[in-house]
């Protein structure tokens, strides 16, 4: 797929406004997207026709060569991310291909990173909303975080805080799903692939 190299890039980290979420598994779309702004010097501001915060800048070299990007975090809660991401699509004209949704994933290991463009939702309800609001052609950057112990239900699980141990690697592994980000807006999907899908 080619991507309009003038259009900007929509990063949308899902998870969950308000402090009680901010430290749970479910909410590593939002750390991502924290750091992001951090690193281009931005902070998230409400969007005036979208459910969403937002910081608009650039990914890359300085100067035009760098890529336009918007970094969002939609306010919606999880399962209604949809809305606020296709808001922000249609207000900035970001094309399907440009949409790259941040977020945690039960399959993969704790940390591991997997990048891909399309595919279902796994039962993710920010990916379920996402795709039912605007098809599945958008990239996902997915961060594992493992499955429950035992027979913790899975939605209980997703709405913890990360365990002490996983916390003392966790600014680590953000850190590293934030650089998998950069390389796929700026070098393309199979370089980021390869250098990131453990």
């Amino acid at each position: 797929m080619t991507t309009d190299a003038s259009a900007p890039w929509l990063i949308a980290g899902l998870g969950n406004p308000g402090p009680a979420y901010a430290g749970n598994r479910h909410n590593v779309g939002f750390m991502v997207a924290d750091l992001l702004a951090e690193r281009i010097g931005g902070s998230f501001k409400r969007h005036g026709k979208a459910q969403a915060q937002v910081v608009e800048g650039r990914i890359g070299p300085p100067g035009p060569a760098g890529r336009r990007v918007v970094l969002a975090k939609p306010m919606s809660y999880m399962n209604l991310s949809g809305g606020p991401v296709t808001a922000l699509r249609d207000f900035y004209k970001v094309p399907t291909g440009n949409i790259v949704a941040v977020h945690d994933e039960l399959d993969i290991d704790y940390g591991v990173l997997r990048i891909k463009l399309g595919g279902g939702d796994n039962g993710h309800n920010g990916l379920k909303s996402m795709t039912k609001a605007m098809g599945p052609d958008y990239h996902r950057v997915r961060f594992g975080i493992g499955r429950p112990p035992g027979r913790m239900p899975v939605a209980d699980f997703v709405l913890k805080d990360f365990s002490s141990a996983e916390r003392k690697e966790l600014a680590y592994f953000v850190d590293r799903a934030a650089d998998a980000v950069e390389a796929l807006v700026t070098e393309g999907l199979e370089r980021a692939r390869s250098t990131y899908n453990s």
